[in-house]
């Protein structure tokens, strides 16, 4: 297993763990979990997006997406995310995520 460079980032259990996510129009959004960020006192889930059936890892968008995790299941793994909507807290959370990984993704 992956291990991230910070105390405040929790790696996935296992590696190419992809969310499905659809929004109101029925139209489907495929993210592979990266890990999450813990910035004051909340968890943030970072992902990276995917087209369906492409293999984990190899899009070449270099987008994260940051979602907050408003639940967790009796195993404590995320299953309720909203979307921030303070930009300077993605920011935030963005840099943390950056500094946590540098070791695992190359950030230009």
């Amino acid at each position: 297993m992956r291990e991230g460079s910070a105390p405040n980032f929790c790696p996935p259990v296992e590696e190419g763990m992809v969310f499905t996510f659809e929004d109101a129009k029925g139209d489907l959004t495929y993210l592979e979990f990266l890990g999450i960020i813990i910035h004051q006192d909340r968890q943030y889930a970072c992902f990276f997006p995917v087209a369906q059936g492409q293999e984990q890892g190899t899009g070449d968008s270099g987008e994260i997406v940051i979602l907050e995790v408003t639940e967790f299941d009796e195993e404590e793994c995320p299953t309720g995310f909203e979307l921030p909507l303070d930009d300077s807290i993605l920011e935030e959370v963005y840099r943390d995520f950056m500094q946590a990984t540098k070791d695992l993704y190359d950030f230009e």
